[in-house]
């Protein structure tokens, strides 16, 4: 058994049950993703495995050195910066709820320093390869195959909005606004935004509405806007697969998901002049912070292209 993810049965109940009561609060106050919550969870399960083996059951005994303690178990047991980021953010969650809900007296979390994660620029596709992907998809659609019409369209909505895969996946047919080429988008958090898309997604959402969607449609398919093959909403690691096979198809196009396709997106939009705000309200970041990462991407791609183009590079 992991060290990090010790089964639930191995804490006290009173402590098990301030663990179920904070991810009932993540998920029906703060509205949080089953995937956050789930990480959360596991999270605050291994900080209170933590606190019962440094000999104590009372959640109120759970302090700052404690907290620093099961910090650097985690860091030497070499786990990546960016997971320890999380953990000490579900630990600062768990201790502000825990001090709202009067178990602690004072709050410890805002005292616990979380390591800077290292983050990676993201890879982007050149706009011409998207293109040659977008194009290609195009090419294999036709009337005779609703999946190939289906996945054209998931790739060129991707695209043209950047949308996340799990914000796609549960798109609706009443989230399609085509008449103002608008889709509203439930994101993290529950917060709901219009993204604009453009013309060649326009048109092939219409075609797999039109002449897809029908084929693949029963009276169980309810209002899914993307379907599987059996008729049921479309699962996420079918998109993935989409998305990976449409990438592979073009020469020297670096290997991605639809991850890769958002970071794209966004690129392309700050390469083509759109602001920093305008690309953080269409992406549903909570924070300018993050979308400013691709300003650093459009930087590194600039000195790429200098070092090869300019005759004193």
């Amino acid at each position: 058994m992991s060290e990090d993810r010790p089964a639930p049965d191995l804490l006290p109940d009173a402590l098990a049950a301030y663990r179920e009561r904070f991810a009932a609060y993540l998920r029906s106050v703060r509205g949080l993703s089953p995937q956050t919550v789930r990480a959360y969870r596991g999270d605050v399960t291994a900080l209170l495995q933590y606190l019962v083996e440094s000999g104590h059951d009372d959640l109120a005994t759970l302090d700052l050195p404690l907290l620093r303690g099961w910090l650097g178990t985690q860091h030497r047991n070499g786990h990546r910066r960016s997971t320890l980021a999380r953990r000490v953010a579900a630990a600062r969650a768990f201790t502000a709820w825990a001090t709202r809900a009067g178990v602690l007296g004072s709050d410890p979390g805002p005292r616990l320093v979380a390591p800077r994660p290292q983050r990676a620029l993201p890879v982007v596709l050149h706009p011409e390869q998207a293109a040659a992907a977008l194009h290609a998809a195009q090419r294999g659609a036709t009337e005779a195959d609703p999946i190939a019409l289906r996945d054209h369209a998931i790739v060129e909505l991707l695209y043209a909005t950047g949308i996340r895969v799990a914000e796609l996946c549960g798109l609706d047919l009443s989230d399609l606004d085509t008449q103002r080429r608008l889709v509203r988008v439930l994101g993290k958090g529950a917060k709901e935004r219009a993204v604009p898309y453009g013309l060649p997604a326009q048109r092939a959402l219409l075609r797999w509405l039109e002449q897809g969607r029908p084929a693949l449609a029963h009276p169980h398919s309810a209002a899914a806007l993307f379907l599987g093959a059996r008729g049921g909403r479309v699962d996420q690691r079918i998109i993935r697969t989409v998305v990976h096979d449409m990438v592979r198809a073009v020469p020297g196009a670096p290997d991605m998901g639809p991850h890769g396709l958002r970071h794209s997106a966004a690129t392309h939009l700050l390469e083509g002049g759109a602001d920093l705000r305008t690309v953080q309200e269409l992406l549903g970041h909570a924070t300018l912070a993050t979308t400013q990462l691709y300003t650093h991407v459009t930087v590194e791609r600039l000195k790429a292209i200098h070092d090869r183009s300019h005759p004193r590079s």
